[in-house]
């Protein structure tokens, strides 16, 4: 049960600090005082939830008694699944919670003190840069780091059905990255340019850096996630993706 010893923060910065302090506590108690808190949620206990300070700091209590809250509670109850699943899962359980938990925190500072769309978006964006909780706590994290940027094969873009558009590497060949051309270059280098562009399979534009695009796995043209109707979510549960164009054809045989 939190009590705010200190003034609510009012500017994107101070949220957002606000989100770091909370954060590391979080993740505190899911790593290095990770047998502190498992003994503290007592499954014998009444209902518990995992806080996260913004001094960096964390405690497990009960949920607060006003209705509504000062702030957004975090997942209530966490103490009763504790042996009822692998210590790791249900860590994992409590890490996926904590997540989302700090970002209803964080925005509802936003709602509060009148955050508009760039104020927000830019929350957002600060707030993306570091690894969620669960990341840290299942290794993702780790593991994301490790990974080189070796892994630029076109063919394993298209057996994953997904095609991560921030990263230039993984991007297939035919995909040009390059930049703006100038007023002054030649038209000739322009055609040639045009020529090499990815262009989506749908609607005939061609690729954006800030776009999800999708490969079919049958004709292997390149579609705008938004042109196809599948977001990167529905992505992650297709192995093999086909186009509605080709779906159709294998309808009619």
């Amino acid at each position: 049960m939190e009590a705010i010893p200190h003034p609510a923060p009012r500017t994107v910065d101070e949220v957002f600090n606000d989100f770091k302090g909370r954060r590391a506590g979080l993740i505190k108690a899911l790593t290095s005082d990770v047998e502190k808190f498992y003994q503290q949620c007592d499954p014998e206990k009444e209902n518990l939830c995992l806080y996260g300070l913004p001094n960096e700091t964390w405690e497990v209590n009960l949920p607060v008694e006003e209705v509504p809250p000062e702030l957004p509670e975090p997942a209530l109850g966490i103490n009763f699944a504790r042996n009822g699943m692998q210590e790791k899962d249900w860590l994992s359980l409590v890490a996926v919670h904590s997540d989302s938990w700090l970002l209803s925190v964080s925005f509802y500072f936003g709602a509060r003190f009148g955050f508009g769309k760039s104020e927000r978006k830019r929350l957002f964006q600060m707030i993306n840069d570091f690894p969620t909780i669960f990341e840290i706590v299942t290794g993702a994290a780790k593991q994301a780091k490790e990974q080189t940027p070796a892994h630029n094969n076109s063919s394993k873009n298209k057996s994953s059905g997904r095609m991560q558009p921030r990263l230039p590497d993984s991007q297939p060949k035919s995909v040009k990255m390059s930049a703006p051309k100038d007023e002054d270059e030649s038209g000739e280098e322009e055609d040639e340019d045009e020529q090499g562009a990815t262009l989506c399979g749908a609607c005939g534009d061609s690729y954006a850096s800030d776009e999800f695009w999708i490969c079919c796995d049958i004709c292997e043209k390149w579609f705008h996630g938004k042109c196809v109707k599948i977001t990167p979510a529905k992505a992650e549960h297709i192995k093999h993706y086909k186009c509605p164009s080709c779906s159709s054809k294998r309808a009619r045989v």
